[in-house]
């Protein structure tokens, strides 16, 4: 016998929202995700999600272009950038290569859906050149960060991570909005819809809130000189 539920909780990266649509035209659902739920075709609009699905999604367009130049600021002679993404959230690398192209630079494009697929990204990167590589805030990537720093060291390849936890294992540095918060949001919309209110009628939560980690002893090992300004806006600087 199925479990009658009030509401479905679904984090992670776009699949358990995804299969929760699927699995249910009526049942309430509160995503916590890294990716674009328009995109996905998840809700209608971020106004007007519409259906029974709304919730937090931690990825704005800013973010990425953000990523991009604190990394620049780092590294600012590199001029061939790495993207690794997961081609699953449906991310368009063109705003990357806008970014980079303001300051004359390109953009090498890598996918991975699993964590085996990091080591051949890493391959590709180091065949193409890669000076620095950017890694989308997808949650397959914020849940293997260790995996993800010994890559970056084994190829001494400065890379700025969608999650500080990253940062933690030995990463250089990461941007990503505060995870904290957008739990705290996604608890807030699920205690409205069990109050009675509608999910068509709750816009999806964007970030508003940021962390930005930085670590100094993978800085120097690296060579690069953290500015004093840069540490000075840090949320989490690690010696």
């Amino acid at each position: 016998m199925r479990a009658r539920v009030s509401l479905i909780l679904a984090i992670g990266n776009n699949l358990p929202a995804r299969a929760a649509k699927a699995a249910t035209p009526t049942i309430p659902i509160v995503f916590v995700m890294g990716a674009d739920p328009v995109a996905l075709g998840l809700v209608a609009s971020l106004n007007r999600p519409g259906g029974n699905i709304t919730g937090v999604t931690t990825v704005i367009r800013d973010i990425l272009q953000k990523r991009l130049q604190l990394l620049h600021d780092l590294v600012p002679n590199a001029r061939r950038f790495g993207y690794l993404i997961n081609p699953d959230n449906l991310e368009r690398s063109e705003l990357a290569r806008n970014t980079v192209r303001t300051w004359g630079g390109t953009i090498e494009v890598a996918y991975a859906r699993a964590a085996p697929d990091f080591d051949a990204a890493f391959v590709e990167f180091a065949e193409r050149h890669v000076e620095a590589v950017v890694i989308s805030g997808d949650a397959l990537f914020s849940s293997e960060p260790e995996r993800l720093f010994r890559l970056a060291a084994q190829y001494a390849v400065p890379v700025i991570y969608g999650s500080a936890a990253s940062v933690r294992y030995g990463g250089l540095m990461s941007y990503s909005a505060d995870i904290r918060d957008a739990f705290r949001q996604a608890g807030l919309y699920a205690g409205r819809i069990l109050k009675g209110e509608k999910p068509a009628d709750l816009p999806v939560v964007q970030p508003t809130k940021f962390t930005l980690a930085i670590n100094l002893k993978t800085a120097k090992a690296l060579g690069l000189t953290v500015a004093d300004t840069l540490v000075a806006i840090a949320d989490e600087v690690i010696e």
